[in-house]
């Protein structure tokens, strides 16, 4: 055999099958549109199995991996193969029902192919407006886009706590009497992932089931800016300002990136005016209060203030309980309490990260076919602050705590007096009270349901040793080498 003919053979072995291009192709248009926890839960397992002309199957690891996709991103699927394969192209499933062993392959069961046309696409088509009936492809920015709302935000399933109640009640009455109420504007205000979007989008939805003769709009201030610019590039200002003073409820979203924009700001402070004077609905959210909002005008911000400003804030541990279980029960799903409060009092940061947590919990649960316990609770979130936050967590604490003076975790959590157990206990929830975001409820819960003043008391306990004992200093500034 000539080194030419090797050569050749080799490249031949190695060229990439077509399925596989294709398949590179849909996921670059995935990645470009889901987190990465989102990519790497949902896409990755995902195994490319053939494609026979316009038809790309895959191989999925389960029924409920398979009902998610169809679910949550039957869309972007829909808009992955438009990109790969062109329109007329089509996708199956094939999932795998029983995982199989060493002697025989594993079971799997083909979903008849599915065609998802324009023609036949719903009309609340809302993950890539630009793909419209007529075939064409619209300009993102453009004027002629549907309302932008997500028909899945709702006030059903956006749960009441302390943390958001002015928010959502005063929501909801607006939802019921748009431009009737003292409430506007609506401004809402609050950290990421605490449900801005959510709310607001809720209204409109509300507004638009409830109201046939009532034009909503909801646009990011980003894409409002947008279309400004491409309406000045393109001599269609007044377009521009006849398509927003036309509408009846406008829900504009984060305006605080209209920091800056000195003339995108002027042309919203007339839209503003026109609308207000007419008692047309205005609704916005904003990552802070107006009295915080910088490089706004000032005029602007004082008619912010006209309505009501409601803030959201960080959910409460009963709230986290409640998200969990409405979350659970839209899935169909059902695990035990003890699950449930695991998970409630070890996240505790916002909405959007508790919801990304229950549903990377569910796929874990699906791909490795096991129960979902707080075993399975643990690793999973372990495994997610690993990957994404490099943060320290209470188990990881309790592990190097029981390691260095050489005791089981189960003595950390247990209600042993002795002194060679209660003092790592103390010095373990003084750390946890350092390195992480809980609340003194939650270290609590976390060493065998101790109560908020246990927690203080061994804090406590520890800072008065620190100031009388080097040794005691010594061994804290050693635990605190482990977690660098």
């Amino acid at each position: 055999m000539t080194p030419d003919h090797l050569n050749f053979t080799l490249e031949r072995v190695t060229a990439p099958r077509e399925v596989d291009v294709v398949w590179d192709k849909c996921l670059r248009i995935v990645q470009e549109s889901i987190p990465v926890q989102s990519y790497k839960t949902w896409f990755e397992p995902i195994r490319p199995l053939r494609i026979q002309g316009k038809v790309l199957t895959i191989q999925v690891p389960s029924q409920f991996f398979y009902e998610w996709l169809e679910d949550n991103y039957v869309h972007l699927l829909r808009k992955a193969l438009d990109y790969s394969i062109g329109r007329d192209g089509m996708l199956e499933y094939s999932i795998i029902v029983d995982t199989g062993n060493e002697k025989h392959q594993p079971l799997t069961m083909n979903v008849p192919t599915v065609k998802t046309p324009a023609s036949s696409r719903p009309d609340n088509f809302q993950t890539d407006p630009r793909l419209a009936a007529n075939n064409h492809v619209k300009d993102q920015d453009s004027l002629q886009l549907d309302t932008y709302l997500n028909g899945n935000y709702s006030f059903d399933n956006f749960i009441e706590g302390d943390c958001n109640r002015l928010a959502r009640s005063a929501g909801f009455a607006v939802a019921q009497r748009p431009g009737l109420t003292s409430f506007n504007p609506l401004m809402v205000y609050g950290g990421v992932g605490l449900g801005k979007t959510h709310l607001v989008q809720a209204i409109g939805n509300y507004i638009r089931n409830h109201y046939d003769d009532k034009m909503v709009t909801y646009v990011s201030s980003e894409k409002f800016t947008n279309q400004f610019i491409n309406s000045i590039k393109n001599n269609k200002l007044s377009d521009f300002t006849d398509f927003y003073m036309k509408v009846d409820v406008l829900v504009i979203d984060d305006v605080q990136f209209l920091s800056g924009k000195e003339k995108t700001q002027d042309t919203f402070f007339h839209i503003f005016n026109h609308l207000h004077q007419l008692g047309k609905q205005i609704i916005m959210t904003s990552d802070r209060p107006p009295r915080e909002l910088q490089g706004l005008q000032d005029r602007l911000l004082s008619r912010f203030k006209w309505g009501l400003t409601a803030d959201l804030q960080t959910p409460d541990f009963e709230t986290r309980i409640a998200i969990i279980q409405k979350k659970l029960q839209s899935e169909g799903i059902n695990i035990e309490y003890d699950v449930i409060e695991y998970v409630a009092h070890s996240v505790n940061t916002n909405v959007r990260e508790l919801e990304g947590v229950i549903i990377s919990l569910m796929a874990q649960a699906s791909l490795t076919r096991r129960e979902i316990d707080v075993e399975l609770a643990k690793n999973t979130l372990k495994n997610i602050v690993m990957d994404e936050e490099k943060e320290v967590t209470i188990d990881t604490i309790q592990e190097i705590v029981a390691d260095y003076f050489e005791i089981n975790i189960a003595n950390l959590k247990s209600k042993s007096r002795k002194k060679e157990d209660v003092y790592p206990r103390q010095l373990a929830m003084y750390l946890a009270k350092d390195y992480t975001d809980l609340p003194l409820k939650s270290i609590g819960y976390h060493f065998g349901g101790r109560d908020h003043s246990t927690v203080i008391h061994s804090i406590q306990s520890i800072n008065d040793l620190m100031t009388s004992d080097p040794d005691v200093e010594e061994t804290v500034q050693k635990l605190r080498s482990y977690f660098k």
